[in-house]
């Protein structure tokens, strides 16, 4: 899930599937991310990765990591994120503000910290809280500094920049057109109904369908307010959809435009299949 909007994501898993600490770290205060160092003093990463791309950092209108040398880090099953060295941030200091132990501990070997980037000209300077820093007894994560995604200005992979998290190197997407027919029920009723669509498969999560706008009901259909952003496809808008005098918060999402990955299906729309009926060729999937 992506952390940074109200609304999960279409690649997302649904909240309940995500850690407890996971749902924590979504307040902008230290003691959430002393949950997260706690979840890996007792259980450790889920998986750690290398990567050779070069990764930087913008913080305060400031680079403050350039570097070959960053580690992917999952926290939970979903998706990474980027860890880095310490000696690889640059052109700020770090402070750590609240040392986190182990029970059998002797003392700290991760610490919520402070990063700042000095003021120059007329930049003021710039502080956040939203780092962990690993001592160099951690293993896989020895010397490694989380700095949490939102916090930064950017982040780049190469000449690119990142959205909304770092992509996972085992997933990928493909999009394949296909002419079966499909409908969509809401409370029994049909809202949508197309002889074709776009089905995106994406590595260990369900297929989603897109269809054209114009299959669906426009009567039904209520701009939203809602945004979210995945690192696959950009940026995506909502619909409600208003039914019976009932309203579907958020059950149609879809793209103005799209990552060049994810081009066949900017323009269309998609609805949740854990909240809707899905027909194809008839059948319930």
């Amino acid at each position: 899930m992506s952390l940074l909007t109200s609304s999960s994501p279409p690649t997302s898993p649904s909240p309940t599937q995500l850690f407890t600490f996971n749902h924590q770290l979504t307040l902008n205060s230290p003691s959430s991310l002393s949950i997260l160092a706690t979840h890996f003093l007792k259980q450790g990463p889920n998986k750690v990765l290398p990567t050779p791309r070069r990764i930087r950092v913008v913080f305060n209108n400031t680079t403050i990591v350039d570097t070959t040398s960053a580690v992917l880090v999952w926290e939970h099953e979903y998706y990474p994120n980027y860890y880095i060295p310490e000696s690889e941030i640059k052109n700020a200091t770090l402070k750590d503000v609240q040392p986190v132990k182990g029970e059998s501990d002797a003392s700290a070997r991760v610490a919520v910290a402070e990063l700042t980037v000095a003021g120059r000209d007329d930049i003021p300077s710039k502080t956040t809280n939203r780092v962990l820093r690993f001592d160099s007894s951690w293993g896989e994560l020895a010397s490694l500094v989380r700095i949490e995604f939102a916090a930064a200005d950017t982040w780049l992979e190469e000449d690119l920049p990142i959205y909304g998290h770092p992509k996972d190197p085992f997933k990928r997407i493909d999009i394949l057109p296909s002419t079966r027919p499909i409908e969509v029920r809401i409370a029994g009723k049909t809202v949508a109904k197309a002889s074709f669509a776009n089905h995106l498969h994406e590595t260990g999560l369900r297929i989603r369908y897109y269809l054209p706008l114009g299959a669906v009901d426009p009567a039904i259909l209520r701009p939203s307010t809602t945004t979210t952003y995945c690192p696959y496809k950009g940026t995506a808008e909502y619909y409600d959809v208003v039914l019976d005098g009932k309203e579907y918060k958020d059950i149609i999402w879809y793209y103005k435009s799209t990552l060049h990955e994810s081009a066949a299906i900017a323009g269309l729309v998609s609805f949740y299949n854990e909240k809707v009926e899905i027909l194809l060729d008839g059948k319930l999937v």
